[in-house]
């Protein structure tokens, strides 16, 4: 049985950063979402479409999209059947494996995955790129990229 120790509390500077995280984070994601709505995409269909676009043989097997997209497979599953019916994607059987299954971008997705980047990097310039100094985004990069390595190496794990 682990042995408790004492809680560190965050102090008031340390509480600050991570609201102010929190409030980007979902700020962020909500402008970025809303900016996809009038081509019909939520972010995760465009996490997707990217993931695939970025794919070799424009395809992945969807336990590595699943993995990627840091969905269950259930999920993704879901999400794909959706976006199955919008033709963006389709679902192919995997020949060395014929419980694995691929999740390939379809042409009409590829197409609309050429439309939509150029507004969604318009989006993320107007929302957060050009907010930031090349200095002040440089060490916000060097900041979060040993949270980022942290939390990847506790994927999965309590």
């Amino acid at each position: 049985m682990e042995t408790e120790t004492a809680t560190r509390w965050l102090t008031n500077a340390e509480q600050c950063a991570w609201r102010t995280h929190l409030d980007v984070n979902r700020l962020l994601t909500h402008q970025l979402e809303r900016d996809l709505q009038p081509f019909g995409l939520t972010m995760n269909d465009y996490e997707i479409l990217v993931n695939l676009s970025e794919s070799e043989g424009l395809r992945m097997r969807m336990s590595d999209l699943a993995s990627a997209t840091l969905q269950s497979k259930s999920r993704l599953s879901h999400q794909i059947t959706r976006m199955e019916n919008a033709n963006l994607v389709r679902r192919e059987n995997c020949e060395s494996d014929r419980r694995g299954l691929y999740a390939v971008l379809t042409e009409h997705g590829l197409e609309t995955m050429q439309k939509v980047a150029p507004h969604h990097v318009a989006s993320v310039r107007r929302h957060f790129i050009d907010l930031l100094s090349p200095e002040a985004l440089a060490e916000l990069d060097k900041a979060l990229k040993p949270i980022a390595e942290h939390l990847r190496g506790h994927r999965g794990k309590s």
